[in-house]
């Protein structure tokens, strides 16, 4: 009997993935405010097209969970902006 590691690896790499995204839109709304979201929706299109062009199951799986993961970053750059306007987090003074 072997073992396909595969899916065991695919879920550990979406954890790890989902994981970076949240410091990444907070950090990009401190630096960048909504302009990050031009960042995210290139990134998220060409990972997309990466998904659907690459051979690996393995690794368009992985493409496509980072794809998704920006998408949703650009809803969450408006829900950080939120919560920064409530003082949840800090505001950037250097930004207007």
């Amino acid at each position: 009997m072997s073992l396909n590691w595969e899916g065991l690896l695919i879920g550990a790499s979406t954890f790890l993935i989902i994981g970076l995204f949240h410091p990444l839109v907070i950090k990009g709304e401190y630096y960048f405010g909504l302009k990050v979201n031009w960042a995210f929706a290139l990134g998220g299109i060409a990972a997309s097209i990466g998904a659907l062009v690459i051979d690996s199951l393995f690794w368009s799986a992985i493409l496509a969970v980072v794809a998704f993961s920006c998408f949703w970053s650009i809803k969450e750059v408006y829900d950080q902006q939120e919560r920064v306007r409530k003082g949840w987090f800090p505001r950037n003074p250097r930004r207007k």
